[in-house]
């Protein structure tokens, strides 16, 4: 028998202590997970976005709009294989009122660029045909309860109609890809640029092109903006990467709450383990005077403890990783996915964030344990056993 296995055998001494403790580190270690989690999904659309486009907007801010005319000048630019463009609509269904989406009008070629977003070719057409058609997210043609040939009125603040804006549903995109978003709702830009007041006309949000090259991703960027240095509209083009970036530098305050809610963890578990350690080594002080008595060495009763809380943190970790893989990949990853999808295209469990966990539980809870395993071998062998008598 070695000191690891007489620790491991010694937390079945109290079992409800023990117990508590290991419910405590995996709660904990559930926690953690589903943050580490939350923050990977909400960055992972930058991580997995395309080497070979660009997105250019207005150089002063997203929201200020480009000329359309534009969009056929970026065409022409040499490395551009394809452009599109879009704008942003930010209207809602007045019958869900309370179901935020994304949608956008755009050219018929966005599709082409897009190719994230497959839509099925003979409801591509349809819709291509249709000057009010509208193509759609499978996770929110669920949570609408939509399909193919349903109408659908919305209405906006930025585009206002006095009968609103009615769409006829012509095909449902699939995601290929982890920074896809399946909840949104894309429609033509000449129907709304026609229903816009003359003044409001011939305006696009953003121009989004694939470069020929990857490698030449960042000069053709440079290139665009150069060609309309000299125009009244000047504009910025960045790699997707770094536009989604940009994106979620909006939110880094809430994103730095996570991390530091997730050390905050932690340290809650680090206490757990070390009173739990703490109180069994004041218990058995006598027991660790018997063993000096018997020939132990201090250092044999430092690691004694210290494998007693290896154990406990790794048992600890492990049960919370086997809570956490099927709460989160399978209840909530799914139920986010199909009913947030605008926020959370893919909600999964990252493998990296197991190990951290399980890694952070073992060694955290031997460093709990520093001071009872000090405590331990300093025993005064003595003292110990003359309250035995």
């Amino acid at each position: 028998m070695t000191l690891t296995s007489l620790a491991a055998r010694n937390l079945l001494r109290n079992k409800v202590r023990t117990s508590l403790t290991l419910l405590g580190v995996a709660v904990a270690v559930v926690t953690f997970l589903l943050l580490r989690t939350v923050v990977a999904a909400w960055t992972g659309g930058a991580e997995f976005a395309a080497k070979d486009r660009l997105v250019t907007r207005h150089k002063v801010t997203f929201v200020m709009p480009l000329p359309k005319r534009y969009i056929d000048e970026i065409r022409a630019l040499p490395g551009v294989k394809a452009a599109t463009f879009c704008n942003w609509f930010g209207g809602k269904d007045p019958k869900h009122d309370r179901e935020f989406f994304a949608q956008f009008a755009c050219d018929d070629g966005y599709f082409d660029v897009m190719t994230e977003q497959q839509v099925a070719p003979a409801d591509l057409a349809a819709y291509k045909a249709d000057r009010t058609g509208a193509v759609i997210g499978e996770s929110l043609a669920h949570v609408m309860g939509w399909k193919v040939g349903d109408e659908v009125k919305l209405e906006t603040g930025i585009y206002p109609s006095d009968s609103g804006w009615a769409f006829t549903i012509r095909a449902i995109y699939k995601a290929t890809s982890r920074n896809v978003d399946k909840s949104s709702f894309f429609f033509h830009w000449d129907y709304l640029n026609q229903g816009l007041p003359e003044g409001r006309r011939d305006a696009i949000g953003w121009v989004t092109s694939r470069v020929d090259d990857p490698a030449h991703t960042a000069e053709v960027g440079v290139a665009i903006d150069r060609a309309f240095d000299d125009k009244d509209t000047q504009t910025l083009s960045q790699d997707e990467h770094t536009f989604q970036a940009g994106f979620l530098a909006g939110f880094s305050a809430v994103l730095y709450a996570f991390d530091a809610i997730s050390i905050a963890i932690l340290l809650v578990m680090t206490l757990i383990l070390g009173n739990t350690i703490a109180m069994g080594v004041r218990e058995r002080t006598s027991e660790f005077a018997t063993m000096r008595a018997l020939g132990f060495m201090p250092q044999h009763l430092r690691w004694f403890v210290l494998g007693e809380a290896g154990v406990l943190g790794l048992l600890g970790g492990a049960l919370g990783i086997g809570i956490a893989i099927p709460l989160i990949q399978g209840l909530l990853g799914r139920f986010l996915e199909e009913n947030m999808g605008n926020i959370f295209p893919v909600f999964r469990l990252p493998f990296g964030a197991c190990v951290l966990a399980l890694s952070c539980a073992l060694g955290l809870g031997i460093l709990a344990a520093l001071l009872p395993a000090r405590s331990a071998a300093r025993v005064n062998v003595t003292d110990a056993l003359r309250k035995l008598v």
